[in-house]
């Protein structure tokens, strides 16, 4: 049971906002966005900055979708991974891959399913989400294997899926 209660599914004010939710989506409102339009002003910011992280990043969607799913495992966010599991395995993840990152920490060790960068990346998302600080040695693993931009798009990517499972969490977002 959510916390709070969702807003209507056919809610049509203020439409501007509805109307961007609604598009960025398909057409409907996600549980998640029902309970954002509470706040339409923070529902409209975190359209425009989710979509960007979604769909205007240099970073691999592989990697993007293996952080939203690592984060949400470690902080029991299960709307996350519903959400987010189906993306990696259509980003070229594996089954095999997915299941493995039901245990994030086992996972960034498996060399059988994960090549290095994948490792490197689970490490620091790891750590990001469990201890904040990233150690000096997973970040310069990580940093070998991508660009700049793709690191801080890494990082930036992790820290936001934070904030969602923290927000899906703690007002009890259930998935659809």
């Amino acid at each position: 049971m959510p916390r709070v209660p969702y807003v209507p599914a056919d809610l049509a004010e203020p439409r501007v906002i509805v109307e961007a939710v609604r598009a960025r989506r398909g057409g409907t409102l996600l549980n998640l966005d029902r309970m954002l339009l509470h706040s339409p002003e923070m529902a409209m910011g975190w359209n425009g900055y989710l979509g960007a992280i979604r769909t205007r990043l240099q970073l691999s969607p592989k990697l993007r979708e293996l952080a939203m799913c690592v984060v949400a495992v470690l902080n029991g966010a299960d709307y996350e991974f519903h959400h987010h599991a189906p993306e990696f395995l259509k980003a070229g993840g594996t089954p095999a891959q997915l299941e493995a990152l039901r245990e994030p920490q086992r996972a960034s060790a498996n060399e059988a399913l994960f090549d290095a960068t994948e490792r490197a990346a689970l490490a620091v998302a790891v750590e990001m989400t469990l201890a904040v600080k990233v150690s000096d040695a997973s970040f310069e693993a990580l940093s070998r294997a991508l660009a700049a931009r793709e690191l801080v798009e890494f990082v930036g990517t992790v820290a936001t899926y934070n904030m969602v499972s923290r927000f899906l969490v703690a007002l009890g977002v259930e998935p659809e």
